[in-house]
């Protein structure tokens, strides 16, 4: 019998990447994400955590070969255009984009700049290529207030009010990470967290610098942007360089958890300013070796190191283990964080699946994308001065002059963290104006922006002869930008000089004045002198600068009216103004300010003028709910043209210190000539709130008055062109409940509302019950009033019944 062998063959079967649950798109993300993270090492944990840096050394994040899963780059900047990581559009600068006060504008800049960062990312990791500026999750927007003028990031904010600031921040989120219900495009992430507005140089280091800050103003200055950008759902916090009332941001347990996880629920991941926390041990001496910083960053609430060393502090974090100083529990739940956010940008899902996939480089400088820049920059532009109604040119000049250090500019007039755009593309001021004479005369004068060798002569040569005078003044990275701080508001001596020598030599032609800057210069000369008959306020247009300047100086292509409005006060100088390093917002921004003002909060002229009809408000409003606000808006040309309408509250007998006044709505509208329209505004319930140290954010029983209008009431800056002509204000509509018992507003009650105009008697109106809200009322208008001159403002005191609501 033969005798028979059989060989058994075990074979192993090992799963393909595809095969891992946490590439089940079947699972949900909290899931898919848990298998993913229990599958790594807490070697693996650490080096995810550690790499969030500059390549080569600090990133990207290693690949995981073992579960097919690639490098990450964290770090890219898109503030406003995909920053060095090859050409791409360049809008306009941050600054300028708040003056516009049009959140849609941000959102369509935000969604343009996604568009060309993820169509690039496609293209990177086809082509496998990983590091700095190559990746879709990005360090952007910058929400910092902006509170002292000479602060060199001035340039990269939103302006100075929390509430203009949280809804440029909210749109930005939006436009940026896009509107599909599984997958970001791009994820946002807001800085600098937080007590983070200068200085940067001037006196002392920002990376040292320790902000000692007051609960009050931390919670209602410093915080409420951050807490908008959480709620439109960003991904992505970065903390600060500086320390916040002696404790580093970035190991600020009270920050990172208390505040922004706990009270606020942010479900997204912090990541450190670059070098922050290396500072903590270098810079800010607050712990002495890395093994207590790393513990210290992890356990207050920071996912992600950004190290500007090639030894990163996290790479400790293994010792901190060993120590008993950080858990590894805490670890995968910090890195859990990392994780589901790329799964969302469809990292770990078929191509398929994602839309967004199939971006490629054709979004990037494409020319909607171009027209996009130029419409931005339009909109940016805030007329200061306009006596006679010089501009709009009407027609072209014979002989124009064009002086000044940004005549030439290409890079001075893009401002910090600017996109590399093709040359094609850039549109510099002359290429500009020098469409708008049949002969140009033009000369910088200067050799930069510091200007430190001047020439006169070409300046005299230019502007003999001329028959309309341009002026391009400003200041440029040289002067203003990150890390250097202004030491105040002038202007180098060498552009002061061009000026007035412009003007000097240039016989009695008219002048217009352009500024190109951030934050405020001292203009005293120019706003007093009346040869200069325009000044307009053009911040850092970018790459359109000379194309969108054409179409506002001349109202080319409908409607180019300007319509942008300061984002910031400008002072007329720095007299009393406060230290760059006091903290208290006590005579900074317009709801503390107490020195003169060259411009207020929120002014801007118009080609247009605009009267403000009547107005609709609720007479009581219970806490918690909000109210609305209806104004009519009429045109009177001769232009089409867009208004701002602002909405600003003051608390009138509040228990605790607020702002003096504070803007709770805006919106920007379009309208024909002769055109009447009802915009409609809300003060929501959390803007009736104020700050009780004792029981947070609540609102208490009382009277809010409110105004409406084009400008912030009550200034002596007014903006005539924008408004109806006269210089007298209205008193504010006062609606008084006179039934009143034990402080409270009863249920029920027959009560008889006054009416009280500042000039004219009381108007007795009797009532049943509460006021009612649909009740309108005309106001200010010269039917009603005929000695109030002053069409802009309309006021009302609107009164809230509350139980301490608490927020």
């Amino acid at each position: 019998m033969t005798g028979l062998r059989l060989l058994v063959v075990l074979v192993f079967v090992l799963p393909s990447h595809g095969d891992f649950p946490f590439r089940n798109t079947s699972l949900s993300w909290d899931e898919r994400v848990d298998d993913l993270v229990g599958r790594l090492s807490i070697e693996e944990i650490m080096y995810q955590m550690t790499k969030g840096g500059t390549s080569p050394g600090n990133g990207p994040t290693p690949p995981i070969p073992r579960l097919g899963i690639g490098p990450y780059s964290w770090n890219t900047e898109c503030l406003r255009g995909d920053v060095e990581a090859g050409n791409a559009t360049s809008f306009p600068q941050s600054l300028g984009l708040a003056a516009a006060w049009d959140p849609d504008v941000v959102y369509k800049v935000a969604e343009a700049t996604s568009e060309e960062v993820r169509g690039k990312f496609n293209d990177f990791v086809k082509n496998k290529q990983y590091g700095t500026h190559k990746g879709i999750s990005c360090f952007s927007p910058v929400i910092n207030i902006m509170r002292d003028p000479r602060w060199g990031r001035n340039e990269e904010t939103y302006g100075e009010d929390p509430h203009l600031t949280g809804q440029y921040a909210a749109h930005f989120v939006w436009g940026l990470q896009g509107n599909h219900p599984r997958y970001v495009r791009a994820n946002a992430g807001c800085k600098h967290f937080d007590a983070y507005a200068g200085p940067e140089s001037i006196p002392v280091s920002r990376m040292s610098f320790n902000a000692v800050v007051s609960e009050r103003d931390w919670r209602t200055t410093f915080l409420p942007a951050f807490r908008t950008c959480v709620k439109a759902g960003t991904y992505n916090i970065m903390c600060s360089y500086n320390s916040i009332n002696g404790v580093p941001a970035c190991a600020n347990k009270r920050l990172l958890t208390d505040i922004l996880r706990d009270e606020w629920g942010f479900q997204g991941y912090v990541v450190s300013d670059q070098g922050a926390i290396e500072n903590i041990i270098g810079s800010h001496h607050y712990l002495n070796n890395s093994v207590d910083t790393v513990a210290a960053c992890v356990n207050a609430g920071c996912n992600l190191e950004l190290a500007g060393k090639a030894e990163a502090v996290y790479l400790s974090m293994l010792d901190a283990v060993k120590q008993g100083k950080l858990t590894e529990d805490l670890m995968r739940e910090r890195v859990k964080k990392l994780f589901y956010t790329r799964m969302r940008l469809g990292e770990f899902d078929p191509p398929s699946m994602n839309p967004y996939s199939t971006y490629d480089l054709s979004y990037v400088e494409s020319a909607a994308h171009r027209e996009l820049a130029v419409w931005a920059a339009t909109r940016t532009f805030v007329l200061l001065k306009n006596d006679g109604g010089f501009l709009p040119l009407k027609q072209k000049i014979d002989t124009i002059g064009v002086v000044g250090v940004m005549t030439f500019e290409g890079n001075n007039t893009v401002g910090n963290y600017a996109p590399n755009t093709d040359p094609r593309f850039m549109s510099r001021t002359i290429d500009g104006l020098r469409t708008l004479g049949n002969v140009v005369q033009a000369a910088s004068g200067c050799n930069d922006s510091m200007c430190e060798k001047y020439d006169a002569a070409a300046i005299k040569k230019a502007v003999t002869g001329v028959d309309v005078l341009f002026i391009t003044l400003g200041t440029g990275a040289s002067i203003e930008k990150e890390g250097h701080d202004k030491p105040d508001i002038e202007l180098p001596a060498g552009q002061v000089q061009l000026l007035k020598d412009a003007v000097q030599y240039s016989g009695n032609v008219p002048i217009v004045l352009l500024l190109f800057n951030a934050g405020p210069l001292n203009m005293t000369f120019a706003v007093g002198n009346p040869r200069i008959v325009s000044i307009m306020e053009v911040f850092y247009p970018a790459q359109a600068t000379g194309e969108a300047l054409r179409r506002v100086l001349t109202n080319d292509g409908g409607n180019n009216v300007p319509a942008g409005r300061l984002p910031y006060t400008w002072p007329r100088s720095l007299d009393g103004f406060p230290e760059m390093v006091n903290y208290s917002m006590d005579g900074r921004t317009y709801r503390y300010f107490n020195t003169e003002v060259l411009y207020p909060f929120g002014y801007g002229l118009s080609y247009s003028t605009f009267f403000y009809k009547e107005v609709t408000y609720p007479g009581l409003v219970k806490a918690g709910q909000s109210a609305n606000v209806t104004t009519v808006v009429v045109n009177n040309g001769p232009y089409a043209a867009d208004e701002v309408v602002q909405l600003y509250v003051r608390w009138e007998s509040p228990s605790v210190p607020t702002p003096k006044i504070q803007l709770v709505d805006f919106k920007r509208v379009s309208l024909a000539v002769k055109q009447e329209l009802a915009v409609n505004l809300t003060i929501t319930a959390q803007n009736m709130a104020i700050w009780d140290d004792n029981n947070g954010w609540i609102v208490e029983d009382g009277y809010l008055e409110m105004f409406v209008g084009g400008q912030q009431p009550n200034q002596k800056k007014w903006a005539a062109s924008s408004t109806h002509q006269g210089d007298s204000q209205c008193a504010p509509h006062r609606f008084f409940q006179l039934a009143r018992k034990n402080g409270r507003l009863p249920r029920r009650t027959k009560a008889t509302v006054s009416v009280h105009l500042t000039g004219s008697s009381s108007l007795p109106e009797k009532m049943g019950g509460f006021l009612d809200a649909s009740r309108r009322q005309s106001v200010c208008t010269s039917e009603v009033l005929p000695a109030c001159k002053r069409h802009h403002f309309s006021a009302g005191l609107m009164c809230i019944q509350s139980f301490a609501k608490k927020y």
